[in-house]
């Protein structure tokens, strides 16, 4: 066996364990392209060592969805049919746990009809709500991972042969995830214990608001009452811990979607359907974006805030200090697990329910009228620098340093 297959088991083993925690009798869901089939076999295999009653195997393939969004008949691209909506009822009738391997080239859709692309994602968005509201309440485990694909890694890397820039890549995804230590397991047993406690510390603050400022950036983004911070592994309604990115720095909650004003400025490129973002400016007023620009993919941003009423407001807020191994890597993934693991980060569209207490009993109704927000879609983008400062404004006015020059102020 070489390296390269023990890193791969490894990873595949790491996944079915600390990511979903895979227990006897589950069904499991691995969301992957063709390209990446022996990955693919390797956590099929550790999730069945594990116990798992049945691994169902969705494939993805970048050049299919180019030629059907290139060619597929108008009606039949926004007409999601019975027997796709049917086996997402599956999963959630056997409570599938959800494994999603990135690693699509983050240009796959360059150049193509924005208005199809937009109309395809608004189609499959709303054949899966019921699979994303679940997956934000954390009703089961789930998690985001990454392979390296030879596209993606020419983009991380273009001055690399192709061959080269995927072992890269794929070397960076070790690291990253901790696979490259003696025992992932313990390593993220103890990485999950530092993020836990700077949850801690920010639950025990309950501030009102954060005020961001930094070049291009003055805002101030309201918290819900009760909200929640969290930081390493999650916990599943049945409650069974999971990690649902692999890498994560983050500790997250939700913002208040009616508490919102000011601008802010992204730091790093966004890669979404099938397209690059770069440097874009949103302005908030009352919780809603009423100005937005982006200097690369401004079409597509702009299709993106149609997609529904919430898009247009704040679901995630999510702090990431600059000296985390990701941001030190200097590297810019085009990829949104890795991305928004190396910087501040927002999410336009809906909130994880989770992020309040008692939030994931809530009927959506309840959770709207709590301040989180509610949309069909959820995209990142990243806002940190080492220029960022961050303000906690407390319930009785007071002013707390959360971060100073990109990092924890204390």
């Amino acid at each position: 066996m070489t390296t390269f297959q023990h890193n791969l088991e490894k990873y595949a083993a790491l996944i079915a364990k600390t990511g979903i925690n895979v227990q006897d009798g589950d069904t499991v869901v691995i969301q992957i392209a063709v390209s990446q089939a022996e990955f693919a076999r390797d956590i099929m295999a550790a999730c069945y060592d594990l116990g798992a009653a049945e691994v169902i195997i969705k494939w993805q393939d970048d050049a299919i969805d180019r030629i059907n969004m290139q060619h597929k008949a108008q009606e039949r691209l926004i007409d999601v049919p019975d027997f796709q909506k049917q086996e997402y009822d599956y999963w959630l009738a056997n409570d599938a746990k959800r494994i999603s391997v990135m690693s699509s080239d983050p240009d796959n859709l360059k150049g193509l009809d924005g208005d199809r692309v937009a109309a395809a994602q608004l189609a499959n968005g709303k054949a899966m709500l019921k699979v994303r509201q679940a997956t934000q309440a954390n009703k089961n485990s789930w998690i985001v991972v990454a392979a390296a694909s030879p596209a993606w890694a020419h983009k991380v890397f273009p001055d690399l042969a192709v061959q080269e820039a995927t072992d890269k890549l794929w070397t960076e995804i070790f690291k990253t995830t901790r696979v490259d230590q003696p025992d992932p397991i313990l390593a993220w047993e103890a990485h999950g214990k530092k993020l836990q406690a700077k949850a801690a510390e920010l639950n025990a603050a309950q501030f009102k608001a954060l005020h961001y400022t930094a070049p291009g950036t003055d805002l101030t983004i309201g918290l819900p009452e009760n909200h929640i911070w969290i930081g390493g592994p999650n916990q599943s309604s049945d409650g069974r811990p999971f990690v649902a990115n692999m890498p994560t720095e983050e500790v997250f909650s939700a913002a208040d979607a009616n508490h919102i004003d000011g601008y802010i400025s992204s730091t790093k490129p966004l890669s979404y359907a099938g397209n690059t973002l770069n440097n874009m400016q949103f302005t908030f007023e009352n919780g809603r974006v009423i100005k937005a620009t982006a200097e690369e993919g401004n079409d597509v941003l702009q299709k993106l805030l149609q997609t529904d009423e919430g898009v247009k407001s704040l679901g995630e807020v999510a702090l990431v200090p600059d000296p985390s191994p990701i941001s030190q890597s200097k590297i810019t993934f085009y990829n949104t697990l890795f991305d928004e693991n190396a910087s501040n980060h927002l999410a336009l569209g809906s909130a994880y329910a989770f992020s309040i207490k008692g939030g994931s009993d809530m009927t959506q109704e309840e959770l709207k009228a709590a301040g989180l927000n509610r949309s069909q879609a959820h995209v990142d983008f990243m806002v940190g620098s080492s220029d960022m400062n961050i303000d906690g404004l407390t319930h009785d006015g007071q002013i707390v340093p959360v971060f100073r020059n990109g990092d924890w102020a204390n």
